[in-house]
């Protein structure tokens, strides 16, 4: 690949409202957006980091500039992984180089990456965790929605509070939870039978990431997801036996391109796929699109939760995400100014 410009800022995306998930309230998250450009087209990403593992804007600017002269010399997305470690870096300049190869070649992105012509995918609407009728009337709110995720805290009584209050509004919604490690295993009977009298079809992290071998033969009825315990593609085989889900965020796995092999491996261990993001514009949203062509599960609701988004941007109807090849991975080159 020819010579590359890189040009990367910092962007703080300030969200409509404040978000509480367990353990943490969010108002404002920094990003980076990154372009490359080689004097005819140009490539573009963006990401927000993982804030669990201190993955913020100055750890992904303070990386990217440290291989400022390697990127530059215009990598393939494979030499990328062995230049810039999993994060928020790595997603990003990954991100960048796969739009700059769609407009080289005349090919969207989804077509170099072997996907079939892309669909609307069904996706989950997300509620922060607050007092329960507060949350049961921000269920009804989403009057689109055809499947919620609802974050939970790890107290357990007000938590089965807050489904319980969510499905009695939203009786007809596919519905997931999501306790961000929230509780220990000794809580987990009592939220399962409370989830499966809710019918709740996804329980996402229940327990801390390092804690994965707790839940070593735990038979669920309801299938459970892996997300802070689910990085890259290192952490496929350790889930097995585990977890049923593994939720992949390009954030976490440094981008598309490991996260669609995280997505076929994951499949190879009888393991179901979910997409999911952290918050972040239609431009950081886009990639995961094309990986959700592939998954079971999608939650792809990131913009939604932004003051503003970027023009043009992902479309929500009817329930589903749709993200025109003209966000990103246009085949037509993005203009070099």
């Amino acid at each position: 690949m020819a010579s590359l410009k890189l040009n990367v800022v910092r962007e703080g995306l300030r969200l409509a409202a404040p978000f509480r998930i367990s353990g943490h309230v969010f108002e404002l998250c920094d990003a980076i957006f990154v372009t490359l450009d080689d004097g005819a087209h140009r490539g573009r990403g963006e990401a927000a980091g993982v804030f669990y593992l201190n993955d913020d804007a100055d750890h992904m600017l303070t990386a990217i500039e440290g291989v400022r002269a390697a990127i530059e010399a215009g990598p393939s997305r494979e030499e990328l992984r062995g230049i810039l470690p999993a994060g928020g870096a790595r997603n990003a300049i990954d991100a960048a180089l796969w739009e700059l190869e769609a407009q080289r070649s005349g090919k969207p992105v989804w077509a170099l990456a072997g996907l079939p012509e892309p669909r609307p995918l069904l996706t989950t609407f997300t509620l922060g965790a607050d007092d329960p009728q507060v949350m049961a009337e921000g269920a009804r709110g989403y009057a689109q929605a055809r499947a919620i995720k609802v974050k939970l805290t790890g107290d357990l009584d007000l938590d089965i509070a807050r489904v319980q209050a969510i499905r009695a509004a939203r009786p007809d919604v596919w519905l997931g939870v999501d306790a961000n490690q929230g509780f220990a295993i000794g809580d987990l009977d009592a939220l399962v039978a409370a989830m499966v009298d809710s019918k709740v079809s996804l329980i996402e992290q229940p327990l801390a990431r390092g804690r994965e071998a707790d839940l070593q033969g735990y038979k669920s009825p309801i299938p459970i997801a892996a997300d802070e315990s689910a990085l890259t593609l290192d952490d496929v085989p350790g889930l097995v036996g585990r977890f049923d889900v593994f939720n992949i965020k390009l954030d976490k796995c440094g981008g598309l391109t490991e996260g669609l092999m995280i997505a076929r491996a994951a499949k190879d261990h009888g393991l179901e796929v979910m997409v999911g993001n952290m918050v972040c514009t239609s431009i950081g949203m886009a990639p995961g699109f094309v990986l959700g062509q592939l998954c079971d599960i999608c939650d792809l609701d990131g913009p939604i939760f932004l003051k503003q988004d970027r023009t043009p941007g992902i479309v929500y109807r009817d329930g589903a995400a749709w993200c025109d090849d003209d966000v990103w991975g246009a085949t037509a080159a993005v203009a070099v100014v």
